[in-house]
């Protein structure tokens, strides 16, 4: 195979697909003279909700201002306590910080890379008010053991499904998508999401018609009517162009999942064979593939190989929040977070877009096995492939 250039993302793929009918949407905002919230908004909340399957959302400005309100909504406060994965983006941690609560951080199964459950109860204290679960890279975490402990304990959920618009759990036998299982949902659509505005956006979802009134009052300097204000808010309002931009997107998002869920699994059965560490996918639910991610203990060995061919590869999250500087005044330690730290210094993102090509992702795992080759001495014959592509 000849060398070829394959960028990590591709967002103008995207976009040009899409071009003619994001045109004749931001030109109906530009015609509207409401440039933040108004209807295109308003739309785009009634037609997220529906796709979800709650009553009710709330769009805002960022997914970590959807967590932010959505834990001050839930009356999370200063001397407080909420339990995180110890493993993701910082925004969960930092919007617990936000309220003035304690983020206290649990370790993570390392196959999911969600929250350890079973580590769950043994974090919990009495000023625990609320689990926030993150599902990471598109894959949902275990909801169903996850809502019987909160249940046990008479906390709350928050969810962070902000890499996870669309995946789903079976719980009960019926199969329901993440963000409806807790007491709120939150999203982002940040630009590289899987539902993606062009800039910054968030929303919450919810069921719970006393958490819809407070966070959309929130949102908007807490504002009840015009220049009225019970309580103190903030400015996190979206913005029309973005919720008519994601409207376009939303109708497509089925389909473009699908192509992830597609691709992420050429990928499987063109690794499977090897001793990196691929998705595994659980029964009972649905991943979305927002990132698809492979362990190695030679990570950047094999970054810096598909590099040198052309292959742009992604590295989140290289140190685990608890261990990050802005928590050092929790007083965590390396070795607290055995799991998370592992996968910090073995995970790797491989491309994975609804746009990318069956040959390019033949030409990465292709590149991957050339690269077990070099490495035989040193990997053991076990990383080799049975067969080539």
């Amino acid at each position: 195979m000849g060398m070829r250039r394959i960028p990590f993302i591709n967002l103008k793929a995207q976009y040009l697909s899409i071009k003619e009918e994001v045109k004749v949407a931001l030109e109906r905002v530009l015609e509207s003279g409401v440039f933040t919230l108004g209807e295109e908004v308003g739309h785009f909340e009634k037609e997220f909700a529906q796709y979800c399957g709650t009553r009710y959302c709330v769009a805002l400005n960022s997914g970590t201002s959807a967590l932010h309100l959505a834990l001050l909504a839930m009356g999370i406060k200063e001397g407080d306590e909420v339990l995180t994965t110890a493993y993701s983006f910082i925004a969960p941690a930092e919007a617990v910080s936000y309220t003035g609560a304690k983020p206290v951080f649990v370790d993570i199964d390392p196959l999911s890379f969600n929250i350890d459950v079973s580590r769950i109860r043994g974090a919990i204290t009495k000023k625990t008010k609320a689990i926030l679960p993150v599902h990471l890279y598109g894959e949902p975490s275990r909801m169903d053991r996850l809502l019987e402990v909160a249940r046990e304990y008479g906390l709350a959920v928050v969810e962070d499904a902000c890499q996870a618009h669309g995946a789903e759990c079976l719980l009960v036998g019926e199969w329901k998508k993440v963000g409806t299982l807790g007491d709120i949902g939150c999203f982002s659509f940040y630009p590289t999401k899987n539902l993606a505005a062009f800039g910054e956006g968030g929303a919450v979802v919810t069921d719970n018609v006393e958490f819809y009134e407070k966070i959309r009052m929130l949102r908007n300097h807490g504002q009840k009517g015009k220049d009225y204000h019970p309580f103190l808010g903030y400015n996190y309002r979206m913005a029309a162009f973005q919720g008519a931009i994601l409207r376009v997107k939303l109708k497509r998002l089925n389909s473009w999942i699908e192509a992830r869920r597609r691709k992420a699994r050429l990928y499987s059965q063109l690794l499977e064979d090897t001793s990196l560490v691929i998705p595994k996918e659980a029964r009972d639910s649905r991943a979305v593939y927002h990132q698809y991610v492979v362990r190695t203990p030679k990570r950047d060995e094999l970054r810096g190989y598909l590099e040198e061919r052309g292959i742009e590869t992604g590295l989140y999250y290289p140190l685990p929040i608890p261990l990050q500087e802005a928590y050092r005044s929790l007083g965590h330690k390396k070795g607290d977070f055995p799991a998370a730290e592992a996968c910090a210094q073995e995970c790797l993102s491989l491309p994975l877009y609804p746009e990318l090509g069956e040959e390019d992702i033949e030409y990465i795992c292709y590149s991957i096995r050339e690269w077990a080759k070099s490495s035989e001495e040193e990997v053991g014959e076990s990383f080799l492939p049975k067969s080539k592509i």
